[in-house]
């Protein structure tokens, strides 16, 4: 019983910030703000704190409420290291956008050596074609990259993208689009789906714009990339050509409560599970617009321009085009030839909003 009492009244000693010296006896007045993790062990005072906070403020571009939330995960009672960091970020291209999205996705970089652990992973990625715009994207959008090791991922990764995508361009595009994800850590799941692709005599150019493009979904789990690929079949996508991947990417770049989503929306224009499957075979991109986007389009083309649903589902394609930039003014120059009988009124809408935006 005195134990339990004893270490209850030093807890209080430690997080009471309103105890007085008197109180305390001789522990020294910086003692009562001193905040102690007890699941990550780190300790801090409640100046280091102001500073951390004032710092994500001011020199990385953050909110005062995300600054908050990233000084929970990070402290430091001197600035030199982390002006080094964004020193060195800046010497090579980086703004204070850049500088802001990495350090809410990865705070502790900040406390990275700016030379040793660093500059040669900047360096490395210069080195294959990165150009100096594109390595401030390349690395915010995936701030992990500069807490992994430059030999046991960076470099390893380039490789495998390398036998794959040939050249540094297309590996370049795909760092661009890796985000979060890691080919290292995730290989075993990576080469079993591209395994699993050219047994099924998928060409190698589908493959690499896939990986190329989505990269993510080549490295998610060999049995949810196996499940993906049987339902993209079983919807009747032939392997061989390139719209397998294009449905593949679609299909797997959303949850299947999404997916269930876009099918309702559909539903709603009274389209039956056949048009809509037939929807997405013919453009498979058509499940991947935004609920906005489709109902506007139809609420366009079946409210004012009088199609029957139906009509929209056998050339899809017209859902992906802009609907202000495209679709309607098409709309209104077709209206204003058929009242000057320039065309004939039987000229099937769907050509005319089909038709090439390139000119001649």
């Amino acid at each position: 019983m005195f134990a339990f009492s004893s270490s209850r009244l030093s807890l209080n000693k430690i997080v009471s910030p309103f105890v007085s010296n008197a109180q305390l006896g001789i522990l020294p007045f910086h003692s009562l703000f001193v905040i102690r993790s007890l699941s990550s062990g780190v300790s801090f005072n409640l100046s280091d704190h102001t500073v951390t906070v004032s710092f994500l403020m001011n020199s990385c571009g953050l909110t005062l409420k995300s600054a908050q939330s990233v000084s929970k995960k990070i402290g430091f009672n001197t600035l030199e290291r982390p002006d080094s960091v964004l020193r060195l970020l800046r010497e090579h291209g980086f703004t204070n956008s850049h500088i802001s999205k990495i350090v809410k996705i990865r705070p502790n970089v900040l406390l990275r050596h700016p030379e040793r652990t660093i500059l040669p992973k900047l360096e490395f990625l210069r080195s294959i074609g990165v150009s100096r715009s594109d390595l401030s994207v390349i690395v915010s959008q995936n701030p992990e990259l500069l807490n992994r090791s430059i030999k046991q991922n960076l470099i390893p990764q380039y490789h495998i993208l390398k036998s794959i995508l040939a050249s540094d361009e297309k590996v370049i595009k795909c760092l661009k689009r890796l985000l979060k994800s890691s080919i290292v850590q995730s290989q075993n799941d990576f080469f079993a789906n591209l395994s699993l692709l050219r047994d099924l005599g998928i060409p190698q150019s589908s493959i690499s714009l896939l990986v190329t493009y989505n990269p993510f979904i080549v490295c998610l789990k060999a049995f949810n990339f196996a499940e993906g690929v049987k339902k993209v079949i079983k919807t009747g996508f032939d392997p061989s050509k390139s719209a397998f991947v294009r449905a593949l990417q679609v299909l797997l770049g959303m949850t299947q409560k999404t997916w269930e989503h876009k099918i309702e929306v559909f539903r709603r224009w009274g389209l039956s599970e056949d048009e809509i499957s037939s929807i997405f075979r013919k453009n498979p991109l058509c499940m991947a617009l935004s609920e906005k986007n489709i109902m506007c389009s139809m609420n366009f083309l079946v409210g004012k321009i009088g199609w029957q649903p139906a009509a929209v589902a056998r050339v899809p394609v017209v859902l992906c085009y802009g609907l202000e930039t495209w679709i309607m003014p098409r709309c209104s120059v077709i209206r204003v030839l058929l009242l000057k009988g320039l065309i004939k009124a039987d000229v099937p809408l769907s050509t005319a909003l089909n038709s090439s935006k390139r000119t001649s």
